[in-house]
């Protein structure tokens, strides 16, 4: 029952994440820009640590702050970064972007008295730590946005999935790029400070991946998505109390494991529903 004390907000926090992530995850892979998340995160993350440089705690409302200017900074040059004509791919803006920020992020910490337990924090995160009032902030802030989300469902999933027909109809491209990767900003700065890059990643992507790999309809894979999601925290927050492991790394090796499962499984699901006679 202690143990059960213990590990009962960081799975929470982790159900809270993976609600979120795994619709956006849908959005991320269909639009083919699957490094978006790490690349807003290490941006995010260059954000607080120049304000841990400014003498600010990495806790602290000022680095918060700070980490958000620096997510909608990043959200804007996404939005711009996606030309019509397709001249420099959006994937090669965001891993441009993605690599100077970590470099600098590096090149930051490399001066600071605990820059290498900082970096660690940053991928790993630290969500066996994590608070109720934490865990109930965040599920607030998500549920404000995933209100906003359905509010918007049908011109954001539109430019995901077929943004010639969204051009076709008029829409404004960039401004709806804007929104959403504004807003997933939020999702990815809040995010980031429980779980880490590594866990924020794996609950954007594995989720929405399995779930494409068998179902067509944005509702099936979103149920899908949201299944695995929970039973991946289940057991991996499991495993890391089993096994004295460190909590975020079992998760996103979880994560891996299912990723495996669902791909291997495929052919043999495919051709069950090819010959249901067997």
């Amino acid at each position: 029952m202690e143990m059960l004390s213990i590990l009962a907000a960081p799975l929470a926090a982790c159900v809270v994440v993976a609600g979120i992530h795994c619709y956006l995850g849908l959005h991320i892979v269909s639009r083919g820009v699957i490094f978006v998340d790490l690349a807003l995160a290490q941006v995010a993350a260059l954000g607080s640590t120049l304000a841990m440089l400014a003498g600010y705690e990495l806790a602290s409302p000022q680095a918060y702050a700070a980490s958000l200017a620096f997510t909608l900074l990043g959200a804007t040059l996404f939005s711009l970064g996606r030309f019509r004509d397709e001249v420099v791919p959006q994937e090669a803006i965001i891993g441009i972007i993605y690599a100077v920020s970590s470099a600098v992020t590096i090149l930051i910490l490399a001066r600071a008295p605990h820059g290498d337990e900082a970096i660690r924090t940053m991928l790993v995160g630290s969500v066996l730590f994590v608070t109720w009032s934490e865990v109930l902030k965040t599920a607030g802030i998500y549920a404000v946005l995933g209100i906003l989300y359905y509010m918007l469902r049908r011109p954001l999933l539109l430019i995901s999935t077929d943004v010639a027909e969204a051009r076709r109809r008029g829409m404004r491209i960039k401004l709806w790029d804007f929104v959403f990767y504004a807003t997933f900003g939020l999702v990815v700065t809040r995010s980031v400070q429980i779980a880490g890059v590594l866990m924020v990643f794996s609950y954007l992507v594995i989720p929405a991946a399995c779930a494409m790999l068998y179902f067509r309809s944005v509702s099936a894979r979103l149920a899908a998505g949201w299944t695995i999601g929970l039973a991946v925290s289940l057991v991996g927050v499991g495993l890391s109390a089993w096994w004295d492991l460190p909590t975020g790394a079992t998760v996103v090796a979880t994560f891996g494991l299912a990723m495996a499962i669902a791909a291997a499984a495929r052919p043999l699901v495919s051709r069950a529903a090819a010959d249901p006679t067997g």
